[in-house]
Formats: C-alpha cells, structure tokens, sequence
C-alpha cells in the first residue's frame, strides 16, 4: 500500500481523521434556492453576487480555492485584489441565469490541477487579470445576446491580452489531520511590474444568527498569528509568517448597506473590502477579534517574479515541529506514488495526464451541502418567519429531508448543489481512488435523510421532486464490480445487500408512480434529457394524452437488469436472493415484451429499425414520433449477459428461467440466447437481439446522424438541412420543430443552458460503450459491423467500444501545436500558458468537439478517467 492508501484506511473518527478537513468550500452560495427567502421563489435575485459581498449565508459559506472542516464551522480562502478592480475578489464571479443568454455561467479562469482523496495535498491554479476586472461588461455585453448567438466571455473582453495576468497557485497540504499548510503563489505573466494584494483568510460560518447557540471567536495572539475559539473544534491556530499584520471583521451580514435594518456588528462582512480597496483604515476591527481574520499582503511583481505566502492552520496542542516546503515536498511525493499505482497500465504522456487531473477535478468537487427542508420552509426563530408561499410550493413535500453531508458536486459554480443521477456517474470514477467515498455517496441517496418516504430519490433543490432516470442501481453495481476486481474477487456485500433493499423501494415507486396504465410501458417525464423530446416533458402535452416513452420504459428494463444481477451476485453467498433474481427477470420480460409488441405496435418501428416514443392520445390514437434521438439509443443500455457457470451455481434460478421460457414462448423472440447461446454458452439478456442491434448499429455508426469525430450525438444530425415537424394539424402545418444544434440551445426550456439537440454528453456515451462491451462478450468475435458507415471496414463490437472511447478522450488530447479539441480554435485557452491544462466541460459540440456549459463539469465529464483505465488497464 502506498502512504496515501494507508492513510485512507486509517481509522475515520473526529479531528484526527485524514478526511475531517478538505477543499469542502463551495464556490458559489449566493443564488441558490438554500438562500432564497423570497415570496416570489426567485432565488437569482434573492442574493445575488453583489449582494453576496455584504451578506453573511445560512447555510454555507463560499470562497476561491477554500478548504473548510466536514461541517464548514471553519473556513479558508485566498482573496486577492490587482490595485484596479472595484471590489476584492473573495468568490468567483459569474452571471447569474436570468443574466446569461445561455443561463448561469462562470466568467473565471481556473483550473483543478492535482489532489489526493484524503486531501493530504492539493493543486488549483487561478489566473487573474491584471486590468480592471470586466464584469460590467460581461452582464451588459451578455444581456444583449439572443440564444442563437454564442456566449460572451471573459477572453472576449481582452483581460488576457499580451498575458497581463497573474497566475495565483494555491495548494494545501497537511502536515497531520488537523495540522494543514496552505501556500499561495503569485507569478506575474505580463510584461510590466504589476500591484497585487493576496490576503490569506479564515473565518466562521454563521450558525449563531439562525439560532444555534454556539460560542466563535477569533483574535489576535500576535501579529502573525489568531486564536480560532470554537466550541465545536477546539482551539486552533491561524498563523500566516510572512504578515504585516492581521485585520479583523465578522462574518455578519451588513444590513444597513443593504437597507434590511441596523448593523449586529460595526465590522460586518464587507468591512475587508472597505480596507484593502477604498484603503478605510478603520473599517476593520481595532480591538483584533472577531469572526474573521485576514493577512493582506501588498505585492509588486516584476515581469515573470513570483511570491508565495504561506498559512497554517493547527490545533492549539500541536508543536510547530515542521516546515512547509518539508510538508509539501513530502506530500507531492506521496500524490506521485499514489497515483503511479492507481494508474498502473496507463502508459505516460497525455492519456495519464488527462486521466489524473480529470480525478483531481472530481476529488476538488467535493462541497458540504447543508438544506434541511423543515427548517428552511418555517424559518429561524431568531428572524421573521418566510411568506406563507413558501409553505405550498418549492419543495414542500419533502420536510423529511435533512442534508448535511461532504457531497461530490456537479460543478461548485455552476451546480453547488447535488444532482442525483450525475452523483451516480461521478462514483465510478472516484472509485478508481476512493472506493468507499463512492459507496458513500450512493447510500446518501438511498438514506432516510434523503430518498422520500415513498422511495423517490431527490432530484436537486431547485425542484427535489424532479425525475431522473433510475442510475444507481447501475452505480452501485459497477462500484461494487471496481473495487471487487481491485480487492483481488472480494467485494463488500454488505455495501451490496444494503443498498439492494433500499433500491427495491425506489424500484417499487417507479412501477407505481410512472406506468399509468400499469402495462409496463412508462412515463417518466424528461428524465434528465431537458429539450430533447418534441415536447417539454416535463409538463402537460399539447395535444392531451400521454407519452409513452422509449427512453422511460428502456432505464426501467435496465433498472430491472441490474437488479437482477445484483440479487444473483448476493445470492451467490445466500440462495434467499435468487428468487429476487426470478421477480427481476420476470419483470424485465414483461418490459421487453410490451416495448416491442404493446398492442401490436410496441415502441419498436420494424420500418426504419429504431425505437421511438408513442403519443397515445385522448380519442385512442397512437402515433410515433419518428425523431432519431438518444431516445431511441437508450434501449441498447438494457443488456446483461451471464456465465453458464454462474447459473448452475443457482439451479433455483436456472430452473425458473427454462420453466418461465416453456411457459412463455413469444418470449424466446426477447430472449433467443436460451435457443441459441452464445460464446462459451453465455445468456444474453436484452432489449433487442442480433439483428434488431445491426439495424439500430447502422444509424448509431453513421457519420451522417449520431456519430461524431467525438462521440455519439443525443439527437441525429440529418435535422440540420431537415428539422423534424410534428403537427396533428389538418393542413400539415409545422407546430413543433425539432433541428439538430450541436452546439447551444435556442431553447428557454429548462433555463436555457441545457442542450440535448445534437451535441455529445459523457453519461449516455459511457452507458453505450460499456453496452457495446457486454454485447460483444456474447456475441464474440464473428459478428461485425461496417465502422463508420460508409468506411468500408468491419470492426467486432469490442473494437467499436474502444473506438468510441478514443473518440471521447481526444476531446482532450493536443495535437503538435497543444491545440485541443474541447477548446475553441483561436481562443487564448489554445495558447501558451492556458492549453497546458485542462477543462471538464459539462457537453462538447456535436461537430467540433468544443467544451459547452458548466466549464468545471468534473462530475460526469470526469467518466474520462473511466474510459481511459478502460483502454489501458480493462481489468481494474
């Protein structure tokens, strides 16, 4: 084991455990529904990024590259300021949804460069303009767009013309559990010296203006140095060695500024901006105490000269035995040792580099995420109760939900808050590092503190009740499969058998909530996909009736696959599971049944070799809506295969199937592999059979619909020169359009920055290769498919799988000249100083490749990591 993996198994309790401390900070709290107290629900506006600079939170904290303890009672961040800008830069600015033409977007340049899951070391990398910071000009410039126009960004405005920036490095290591180093360096990229201010701080969140009696207070025991006095975490040290001096506020909100009452404190929250930018001396507190502590350093930097500033932060009954560059020597070491064995098969060069800064982006997006529903609808005793709107509306169903808990984020700008069925993608990744924060994350779902009483999973906060497709079964069972295979065939079958009750509930809800006519065709509304459907899915048809779903009834029948497994796997150590493995194949059956010959029709069209959603409207019609969209794709992921051997070691459940396949003959058509079967005698469980998969492959492999140079597109790209028209009208008039976008949406549906119209999103990718995988385990080496169309040659599925993977990681892989595809040709992030790193965005163009929304999508995007060990190590 390397050091880093001891540490990991280390005994987890309080102060002393490696994971008690990490980069748990969010890095946007203002508009966000936790902070919304409004009539009206309009949490954008309830607290805005301005706003933010005088307001002290509720239920989180936010900062640029902050660390903060597993319940954010303490917090660290670096704030910075370049002599020109109108306000110190304490959170990552960005515009706000109403704001964007493409909704909510982060205007900052940074990267997440390197981390280890204790986060005993850590890597970020900021770059700071040295002009004024543009950010009227970003709102202004941006509001002004249409939603067919590209979004306007911060390279646009010339901030980093002829490289007059800075590069602001910040790291953090810990020299013990509770004994953290925390190392910031500014270097001067441009070509004149230039003024920076980088202030170190900590501070307290504020749970004592809501009610929570709780004693916090910092002050001065020398001019280097604060006593942090918490209740909750003992006393600890700030100490910063290089300080002029420390400056003293609270962390309070300030009211009179923001015209809400009369100041708790003559130091409020903004009172450092007040010192470092307007230069008022005695904005901050005189007597040295407070609720925040910050060490400003004033800074000239000569062309290309750089300073580091350190901090540390320990408790009070630590020796100061250590020196950082000590600590960070020795823990950057030890990241390289840990990560030479995680990637064991993956050669060096640009595949490794990927790889390894994708799993940083994804250990840098873990965030504490505090929302107790009862709480937040009622309000705090110590402030005047939320308008009675509140009551009935956004998530007033779910009083029972109380999240406090170290959660991975989509993205901590963009999506500071968790979003279930991406959290399910996320673990498979972070368990090629962390295998038991993964199962961790998986039962935060499935917990009593989350899932609905009815078994619904919370979708998010801005709408908990939201439908997203049934993943976590598929979670749990590949992170349960990863860290088997690591742990040489061990897995953990209590992390297994939990979570497979748990699941059942869920299961059981959607069977109840989203089949309406309980004929196993389902429902389930949009499901993830935003505006890829003719219609909002998520909201009453146009027409009236109901949408039959190809998609819907599709992650159900994979629902039930994965079910199955996972009872066989459990019955393999206790036979009680198999007769689960019988209701699970049983009711795949029936799935599969009614997809493809519901009432004579099904969803599956023989004509044109695809699935498709049905309208099934009021006067008894059933009409198809022939669109060619990962709807239609969706279906593939619903195969399993199984060994001969697994099933002789289960005769009860042998015997069920063979009974079930005498009983049922119509259902040897879905299950051809009990007539047939395939490669050393496996059983193929799917949706479609060999020939329905070739029809569907020929569409799926064509360069002239779903497939790119990148990956595979949600919708097919043949509505570009056609749109799809959908119309009930007489006289045949286009009512709704559907046009391939591969880039933005022109679409306000869901915000306006989601786009599910043509370009290539990670998730459903990922699902398609590993389907591809399994069907050519039973299929072997004799079925071919022309790959791509058109080409010529004829590739087995398991060279497919492994071509789409390349197709994907080269979103990220430079060419001669360090261009790389996910960045948009000529912008500064292909050039000299930039291309270096590297950018998770949330999508990529269909055509091109460019990153597309949330631009620190480590979340899904993070599959990369996935699919890179996939090509070079398939065994881990």
């Amino acid at each position: 084991m390397t050091r880093e993996q001891k540490r990991l198994t280390a005994p987890k309790t309080g102060h002393q455990s490696w994971m008690s401390w990490g980069p748990y900070l969010s890095e946007r709290q203002w508009g966000t529904v936790r902070e919304d107290y409004t009539r009206s629900g309009d949490a954008w506006n309830s607290i805005t990024h301005d706003m933010s600079r005088h307001y002290a939170y509720r239920w989180g904290e936010d900062g640029i590259g902050g660390l903060c303890d597993e319940h954010a009672r303490v917090c660290l961040s670096v704030a910075l300021w370049n002599g020109r800008d109108d306000i110190l830069k304490e959170r990552l600015f960005g515009l706000s949804n109403p704001e964007g033409n493409h909704g909510e977007d982060v205007k900052e340049v940074y990267y997440y460069l390197d981390a280890t899951p204790t986060h005993s070391y850590g890597k970020m990398l900021y770059k700071y303009p040295q002009s004024k910071f543009p950010y009227n000009e970003l709102v202004d410039h941006n509001r002004g767009l249409g939603k067919d126009q590209r979004e306007y960004e911060i390279e646009d405005t010339g901030a980093f013309d002829e490289n007059r920036y800075f590069d602001v490095v910040i790291e953090h290591a810990k020299a013990a559990p509770d004994d953290i180093y925390v190392k910031i360096t500014a270097i001067n990229r441009g070509p004149d010296t230039a003024p920076i201010c980088v202030m170190p701080q900590a501070w307290f969140r504020n749970t004592w203006s809501s009610g929570e009696d709780i004693s916090a207070e910092l002050y001065e025991l020398d001019e280097k140095s604060a006593l942090l006095d918490h209740q909750d975490m003992g006393d600890m040290i700030w100490h910063c060695p290089s300080a002029q001096e420390l400056i003293y506020c609270d962390n309070e909100t300030d009211r009179e500024l923001l015209n809400t009452g009369m100041n708790k404190s003559n130091y409020p929250k903004n009172s450092f901006h007040k010192y470092v930018v307007e230069g008022k001396l005695n904005a901050v507190n005189v007597e040295k105490r407070g609720t925040k502590v910050g060490a400003p350093h004033f800074l000239q930097l000569a062309p290309g000269e750089s300073k580091t500033v350190y901090v540390r932060l320990y408790s009070k009954q630590l020796r100061y035995t250590t020196t950082p560059e000590e600590v960070f020597e020795q823990r950057v070491e030890e990241a390289d040792e840990f990560y030479a064995d995680v990637q064991e098969g993956v050669p060096a060069g640009q595949h490794n580099i990927i790889q390894r800064q994708s799993l940083a982006g994804l250990l840098w997006s873990k965030q504490y995420y505090y929302y107790n529903v009862a709480e937040w609808l009622d309000g705090d005793a110590k402030h005047p109760a939320p308008p009675e709107e509140r009551l009935l509306g956004r998530n007033n169903i779910w009083r029972h939900l109380v999240n406090e808990d170290v959660i991975s984020m989509p993205d901590k700008w963009e999506y500071p808050w968790y979003a279930a069925w991406d959290l399910a993608f996320h673990c498979v990744p972070l368990a090629l590092v962390d295998p038991t924060f993964a199962k961790k994350q998986l039962a935060l779902m499935l917990s009593a503190k989350y899932m609905h009483p009815s078994g619904q999973i919370p979708a998010y906060e801005w709408h908990l009740s939201d439908v997203n497709p049934p993943v976590h079964a598929w979670g749990v069972r590949r992170v349960y499969q990863m860290e088997q295979r690591r742990n040489k065939g061990i897995g953990d079958l209590e992390f297994l058998e939990e979570a497979f009750h748990k699941l059942l509930i869920n299961f059981t809800w959607w069977v109840n909530q989203k089949d309406a006519d309980g004929n196993n065709i389902f429902q389930g509304g949009f499901l993830g996909l935003d505006n890829i459907g003719v219609f909002d899915r998520s909201a009453e048809l146009p027409t009236g009736g109901k949408l039959s779903q190809a998609d819907g009834t599709a992650w159900m029948a994979f629902y039930c696959l994965q079910m199955m497994q996972i009872a066989i796997e459990l019955a393999l150590h206790n036979p009680v599971y198999e007769k689960s493995a019988m209701k699970f194949f049983d009711h795949f059956i029936s799935i599969a049944k009614a997809m493809t010959q519901m009432g004579g029709e099904g969803l599956w069209d023989e004509e044109d070799g695809f699935f498709y959603d049905v309208l099934n409207l009021p006067d008894g019609r059933n009409i198809p809506l022939k669109l060619k969209s990962m709807v239609g794709l969706i279906p593939l992921y619903a195969v399993e295969v199984i060994d001969s051997e697994t099933l002789l070691q289960l005769p009860r459940l042998n015997k069920h199937m063979h009974w079930y396949m005498e009983e049922n003959p119509e259902a040897k058509e879905i299950i051809p592999s009990f007539e047939v079967p395939g490669q050393g005698q496996r059983r193929l469980f799917s949706l479609v059979g060999p020939d329905k998969l070739a029809r569907i492959l020929e569409q799926l492999l064509s360069p002239d619909t779903f497939l790119s140079d990148f990956g595979i597109r949600a919708l097919s790209k043949e509505y570009e020169a056609k749109p799809f028209c959908f119309s009930l009208d007489p006289q045949n008039i286009c009512e709704h359009m559907v046009r391939y976008q591969p880039g933005e949406s022109d679409s306000d549906m869901f915000g306006g920055n989601s786009n599910w119209r043509g370009p290539v999103w990670f998730p459903v990718n990922y699902l398609l290769f590993e389907s591809l995988q399994r069907f050519a385990y039973y299929l072997g080496e004799d079925f071919r498919v022309e790959h791509p169309k058109g080409s010529g040659v004829q590739m087995n599925l398991d060279q497919v799988a492994n071509d789409l993977a390349e197709r994907l990681v080269s979103l990220f892989v430079a060419n001669d000249k360090g261009e790389r595809p996910v960045y948009e040709k000529g912008s500064v992030f292909n050039s000299e100083g930039f291309s270096e790193n590297i950018l998770f965005y949330e999508y990529f163009h269909g055509d091109n490749g460019r990153g597309i929304g949330a631009s620190h999508q480590t979340g899904w995007t993070g599959l990369v990591a996935k699919l890179i060990q996939s090509l070079h190590a398939p065994l881990q």
